[in-house]
């Protein structure tokens, strides 16, 4: 049996058509035992519970997930998930799980503290810690002394990643004035604060890939006419682009273990096999994947953003596909986590779906993994490649190819199961290690969790906005001119 040179799994109306044992992996989960989903909607409604979950959990877990009728169930990027458990907790949910990595619970129960809703119980499904290697790299002694240089720099504004746990942010903002992003604005971000503050430096992290692949965007887009300039941010111009180019910073030194996979080898392979197919690229990836990204995308054949804008572009050009209505065959590499296959495939087929019921031509789009070669083990036996997931060192290789976190995979749905049986069943002490993590120190005389909440809610308000928050900004200009410079 020939493999292809990457697996791939092919969504048409009524069908899922994998190629590789990969892809098989994938296809087998998103048609889920019925026993589980009504096991999962009872529980939930018995419990009044509800879940937000990262696009990044297992295509098993978000297989029932996405089956399930109970209201109160949400999957999204890691932003989302905090704005949906609000909701929920105004609609009256009173016990919300989230599965995802231990800031994003963190995150969950700061805003919902925020929100007024700090009898709403909060819940990950694992005693143990659930880690992030990209969140570690910002409680490492080097970006402490990354934010001291900051501190003692005029007018800087820490941009830091929402991917990190609540004392990095807390620590940070008592350092240096500081502000959350995402992937999908940090662009908008550090653009309005360019334009808002004079002089302003910006300090981003701990992303080191998406720090350089944003100075690389930045200085590319340096060189666009003022006009191109002024359709992302109506106060810029090339002049103010380059004046801002020495004053952002990034650090060298964080890294997203799956992202950090997608490499050099992988980029060629695409290059030589896939040159007619969409490219979609997390702004986490190495910098030749960003590249190749960025290509595809000035030539309207790809995008480079987060996990949000890579779903809507998949949907958008089979969206496009429909109103040609031409019989195609889409095909679109995944340069991010395989988790995103479960919402490609329910959204996109519910497209096709719509679409074949007017009896229009075929059209099928086509998701294909961009796993290293060398990451595929062949099974003698049954001529099949194998791809055993990298929890145990498999399934991806320094030179590319890394298909799943780990981290990500610590919630199962058997844990998710076993915890909601326990909800208002056995004793809140013993769910005290499902809680989300606890700080008892204070910074500056504030808890962790209000300190290091204060820079989500400056994006928040950001968002809603368009502008900086006024006390962010003064903050800014005035820390290091009035000598106020904190320890943390």
């Amino acid at each position: 049996m020939t493999l292809p040179v990457f697996p791939s799994l092919r969504i048409t109306p009524s069908a899922l058509i994998p190629r590789g044992a990969f892809a098989e992996a994938q296809a087998a989960f998103l048609k889920p035992n019925p026993e589980l989903i009504e096991r999962l909607s009872s529980l939930l409604r018995a419990k009044n519970a509800g879940i937000v979950a990262h696009f990044y959990m297992d295509p098993e877990l978000q297989g029932v997930l996405s089956a399930s009728d109970w209201p109160h169930i949400h999957v999204s990027d890691s932003l989302a998930m905090a704005d949906r458990a609000i909701a929920m907790a105004e609609q009256g949910v009173r016990t919300i799980a989230v599965l995802g990595v231990d800031f994003m619970s963190e995150n969950v129960r700061a805003m919902l503290d925020a929100s007024g809703h700090s009898d709403v119980a909060v819940y990950r499904v694992s005693a143990e810690p659930i880690g992030c290697s990209l969140a570690e790299s910002a409680e490492a002694a080097a970006y402490g002394a990354y934010l001291t240089e900051a501190s003692k720099t005029p007018h800087s504004l820490h941009v830091v990643y929402i991917n990190t746990s609540l004392v990095t942010k807390a620590k940070a903002h008592a350092l240096v004035p500081t502000i959350t992003c995402t992937s999908s604005n940090v662009v908008q971000t550090v653009l309005q604060a360019a334009a808002q503050i004079p002089d302003v430096h910006i300090w981003f992290g701990p992303d080191t890939y998406m720090g350089d692949n944003l100075a690389h965007m930045f200085a590319s887009l340096a060189e666009m006419p003022d006009e191109r300039i002024r359709e992302l941010h109506p106060a810029h111009d090339q002049a103010s682009i380059r004046a801002l180019l020495p004053r952002f910073r990034y650090f060298e030194q964080g890294t997203c273990i799956v992202h950090h996979m997608f490499g050099a080898e992988v980029v060629e392979l695409v290059r030589e096999h896939y040159s007619d197919v969409f490219v979609t690229a997390h702004l986490e990836v190495p910098g030749e994947m960003f590249a190749l990204g960025l290509e595809a995308q000035r030539k309207g054949r790809g995008v480079v953003g987060s996990t949000s804008n890579i779903l809507a572009f998949v949907l958008g050009k089979v969206d496009e596909a429909i109103a040609r209505g031409e019989a195609s065959n889409l095909r679109f590499i995944l340069g991010t986590e395989a988790g995103m296959i479960t919402p490609i495939v329910r959204q996109v087929q519910e497209q096709l779906r719509d679409y074949a019921s007017e009896g229009g031509p075929e059209i099928s789009a086509e998701i294909v993994f961009p796993v290293a070669p060398e990451a595929v083990m062949q099974d003698e036996a049954s001529g099949l490649g194998i791809v055993p997931g990298v929890a145990g060192g498999e399934g991806c290789s320094t030179a590319g190819g890394c298909a799943t976190c780990p981290y990500m995979k610590m919630n199962s749905l058997h844990s998710l199961i076993a915890l909601l049986e326990r909800v208002d069943a056995d004793e809140k002490s013993t769910l005290v290690p499902f809680e989300p993590r606890k700080y008892a120190q204070e910074i500056r005389g504030r808890t962790v969790a209000e300190l290091g909440g204060e820079p989500i809610l400056h994006m928040r308000g950001f968002q809603r906005s368009g502008q900086l928050p006024d006390a962010l900004v003064d903050d800014v200009l005035g820390r290091v001119q009035m000598g106020s410079v904190a320890k943390p």
